[in-house]
C-alpha cells in the first residue's frame, strides 16, 4: 500500500505513547474508572466509575459526570449494539439515535442534530475534534467502526464546554482500550457489489498500562448513484488507529492517541449544459473521483492529588485534513486544513457532591484552497483562539445541577460568551424530570470568508459569528424491571444564519447573514426494552419543526423513527436483529434553473429494512451474514443522488 510507511508511523507513535482518551484513564477524582462486561455477552462493555456509576465521557470537561446525573438529553450506543447491528459506517447507526438526520452522497456524509446545519455538530474520536477545518464539518462517511467501540450523543447546544461547533451538540466516538477488550479480534466478509472488508485489532494491558491498534478496510464497486445512471459509485477506505496509557507512579498518567484515515472513490458531477434536459441534475461522470485523506493525534498528561480529588490534565492535539477531486482533465478541486489545540483541565471535587472544573483551550486552524489554475484563493489563511471555560456541578440523591460558561477570544471575530444550566430532580425512584437551556456560536469558516472558485463562488469577509439559544424539558421513566423511557421536548432559535444568496446584478453565489431568526422545535422519544430473556427492543422517534422565516429547512424531515429487535440465543450461541429505520418527507433544493438560483423540491419519504444474524463456531470463532435494504427500496438522501438498493454480505469473525 503506498501509504504504508505513513500508516506505520501512525500506529507506532500510538503505541510508544501508549494512551487512551482522557476519560478513560484509571486514575480518577472520587475513585477508579474502569470498563466492565457480561460473562454472556463480553462485548457488552460499559464505562464504569466507583461505585459502578456509568458516565458520560463528553458531557463535562472533567469526563466524570453520572450518566444519571446528566441534566440534558444523550444517548449511547454500546459497543453490544454496534455489533449486534454489525455496524460498519458510523453514519448508520447514527440513523437510530434521537434528533439525528443523515444525507449521505459519494464524497460527503452530513449529519443533523436537531434541525442544525452539518457545521455545527462537533465530533470526537477518541477525544479528538476531526472536523475539516476547511470545510467546517467533519465528513461521518469516512469513519469507520471498530471492534468494540461505542458512542455519545450529546443533544442541544454544548459552546459553553466546546466552543464554537457545539451548537447542535456533539457526538464522541470511542474505540476501546486494550484493558476493555485484550486480546486479538479480527472480521472478515464479503458479497454483492464486490465488497471486502475487514478489521484486524490488538488489545493488550498490564498493571500500570494498556495499548490498542486497530485496522479497517471497507472496499466495494458499489452501485449507480444518478437517476438513470449505469456507472458504479466505488470506494475503499482505510483507517489504522492506535492508542494507550502508562502510568507514572501513583499519580501521573500519560496518554496518547493517532489515528489514520485514507478514503477513495468515484463520483458524478452535476450536468452544467443548460441546453439539457437533465440540467442541474447528477449524471454519469467517468472519470471523476474524489480522496479524503486525515491523521489525527493526541498525547495528554494528568496528575493527580489530593487522593485524586483534584486533577490537572495537560493535552495537545493536532489534525490535518486534505481532500481532492479529480477528472479526466486533472484536479478540479483540493482544499487542506489543520488544526493545533492544547487544553489544560483543572477538576476539583468537594465533599463528593460537588465538582468544579476550569478548562482553557488554545486553538490555531489554518486552511487552504490548494485548487490550481489560478482562479481561485489559495492564500494560507489562519484562524486563532483562546477559550476559558468555568464548570460547577451539584449532585445530590435527588436533585442534580450543572451550571457552565464560556468565553471566547477569537482573532478575526468579536469575543463570544457562551452558558449552559441544567437542572434533574427524581421524584421517585423510577421518574426523573430535567431541564436545561444553553447558547451557542458558530464561527464562519474559509470557504464562506474567502470563496472557493472565482466567478461562482465569491466570499464574505464580513460574515459575523452565528449564534444560537434554546431549552429542553424531559423526562427519564424507568418501566418495571427492564425497560425505560426518555421524552424530551426542545426549542431553539438561530440568529444570523449564514446562507447562499445570489444577489444582482451579477447573481453569483456568495453567502451572507439572515436577518431573520430561524427556529428549531421538537420531541425526541428513546424506548429501551428487554422484552424476554433472549429479546431486546430499542426504539428512537424524532418529530422536527424548523423553519427559517415560515420556510422548511432543507434536509431535515420532520419524522425520522427507527427500531432495533435483538434475539440472542442462551449462551450466546447465536443471534439476529432486525432494525427498521424510518425517513420522512424531506425539502431539499436544486439546481435547475440556468441562473442557479436553487429551486425548491420535495423528496420523497422511504424506510430502510436490514436484517443480520450471527452463529457461534466454538468459543473464539463465528459466521454471520447481513442484508441491509433488504426490501430495495428507491430513495434519494440528496437530489437526484440515488442511494443504494439491496445489499448483502457473508463472513467470519474471531476472538482470541
Amino acid at each position: 500500500m503506498k501509504n504504508f510507511a505513513l500508516l506505520n508511523s501512525v500506529a507506532w507513535a500510538a503505541l510508544v505513547w501508549a494512551a487512551p482518551v482522557m476519560a478513560q484513564d484509571d486514575g480518577r477524582a472520587r475513585g477508579q474508572c474502569y470498563v466492565t462486561g457480561s460473562t454472556e455477552t463480553p462485548d457488552a462493555e460499559q464505562l464504569l466509575c466507583y461505585p459502578g456509576e456509568e458516565i458520560l465521557v463528553s458531557a463535562s470537561r472533567d469526563g466524570l459526570l453520572g450518566r444519571d446525573s446528566f441534566t440534558g438529553s444523550a444517548l449511547v450506543i454500546s459497543a453490544e449494539q454496534v455489533e449486534d447491528r454489525q455496524t460498519r459506517d458510523v453514519a448508520d447507526i447514527l440513523r437510530d439515535v434521537p434528533g439525528i438526520a443523515v444525507a449521505g452522497v459519494a464524497g460527503q456524509t452530513q449529519i443533523r442534530l436537531r434541525g442544525s446545519e452539518a457545521n455545527h455538530v462537533l465530533v470526537l474520536v477518541d477525544g479528538i475534534e476531526v472536523s475539516d477545518p476547511f470545510a467546517g464539518e467533519f465528513d461521518v462517511g469516512t469513519l469507520q467502526a471498530e471492534p468494540g467501540a461505542r458512542l455519545e450523543v450529546l443533544r442541544g447546544q454544548q459552546s459553553a464546554l466546546y466552543g464554537p461547533d457545539a451548537i447542535g451538540g456533539v457526538i464522541a466516538y470511542d474505540s476501546a482500550t486494550g484493558r476493555a477488550r485484550p486480546g486479538f479480534s479480527a472480521r472478515i466478509e464479503g458479497g454483492t457489489d464486490d465488497t471486502v472488508n475487514g478489521a484486524l485489532r490488538y488489545g493488550a494491558s498490564g498493571e500500570s498500562w494498556d495499548a490498542a491498534l486497530s485496522a479497517v478496510v471497507v472496499s466495494t464497486d458499489g452501485q449507480p448513484n444518478a437517476r438513470g445512471g449505469t456507472r458504479d459509485i466505488g470506494r475503499d477506505s482505510y483507517t489504522l488507529a492506535g492508542k494507550g496509557s502508562v502510568a507514572v507512579g501513583d499519580a501521573v498518567t500519560l496518554r496518547a492517541a493517532a489515528r489514520f484515515i485514507r478514503t477513495e472513490g468515484q463520483t458524478n458531477d452535476s450536468d452544467f449544459d443548460p441546453a439539457s434536459p437533465t440540467f442541474g441534475f447528477i449524471i454519469d461522470s467517468p472519470g471523476v473521483a474524489f480522496t479524503n485523506e486525515a491523521v489525527y493525534a493526541l498525547a495528554g498528561a494528568r496528575l493527580g492529588t489530593l487522593d485524586g480529588r483534584w486533577t490537572h490534565d495537560l493535552s495537545a492535539q493536532i489534525a490535518n485534513v486534505s481532500r481532492e477531486t479529480d477528472s479526466p482533465f486533472g484536479i478540479t478541486s483540493a482544499s487542506e486544513g489543520d488544526r493545533f489545540k492544547v487544553s489544560y483541565v483543572s477538576a476539583l471535587n468537594v465533599a463528593d457532591a460537588h465538582n468544579l472544573t476550569f478548562a482553557a483551550d488554545y486553538e490555531v486552524e489554518g486552511f487552504r484552497n490548494a485548487t490550481p489554475g489560478g482562479f481561485v484563493f489559495d492564500e494560507r489563511r489562519e484562524i486563532e483562539q483562546v477559550g476559558l471555560v468555568g464548570e460547577y456541578r451539584y449532585t445530590g440523591e435527588a436533585f442534580d445541577l450543572t451550571a457552565a460558561l464560556r468565553h471566547d477570544i477569537n482573532d478575526l471575530f468579536r469575543d463570544a460568551t457562551t452558558f449552559r444550566v441544567g437542572a434533574g430532580y427524581r421524584l421517585t425512584e423510577s421518574t426523573r424530570l430535567r431541564a436545561a437551556a444553553g447558547s451557542g456560536v458558530k464561527n464562519p469558516g474559509f470557504f464562506e470568508l474567502y470563496g472557493f472558485v472565482d466567478g461562482r463562488f465569491i466570499g464574505n469577509a464580513a460574515l459575523r459569528p452565528e449564534k444560537s439559544t434554546g431549552w429542553e424539558a424531559g423526562i427519564d421513566q424507568q418501566l418495571g424491571d427492564n425497560a425505560s423511557l426518555a421524552v424530551t421536548y426542545f426549542d431553539s432559535e438561530l440568529d444570523g444564519e449564514i446562507f447562499t444568496t445570489f444577489p444582482p446584478p451579477n447573481f453569483i453565489a456568495t453567502p451572507a447573514n439572515r436577518t431573520t431568526t430561524s427556529t428549531q422545535r421538537g420531541i425526541e422519544v428513546a424506548l429501551s426494552a428487554r422484552l424476554a430473556p433472549q429479546w431486546r427492543l430499542d426504539a428512537a422517534y424524532s418529530y422536527l419543526d424548523a423553519e427559517e422565516n415560515g420556510v422548511r429547512e432543507v434536509r431535515r424531515p420532520r419524522h425520522i423513527a427507527s427500531t432495533a429487535l435483538t434475539w440472542e440465543a442462551p449462551g450466546d450461541a447465536a443471534s439476529a436483529t432486525l432494525v427498521v429505520r424510518h425517513n420522512g418527507a424531506t425539502p431539499d433544493v436544486a439546481f435547475t434553473d440556468p441562473s442557479f438560483v436553487p429551486v425548491r423540491v420535495s423528496l420523497d419519504d422511504y424506510t430502510l429494512v436490514n436484517l443480520n444474524a450471527r452463529v457461534k463456531l466454538n468459543d473464539s470463532i463465528a459466521a454471520f451474514a447481513r442484508a441491509e435494504n433488504l426490501l430495495d427500496e428507491e430513495y434519494e438522501q440528496v437530489f437526484s443522488f440515488v442511494s443504494p438498493g439491496r445489499s448483502a454480505v457473508v463472513g467470519i469473525e474471531a476472538r482470541f
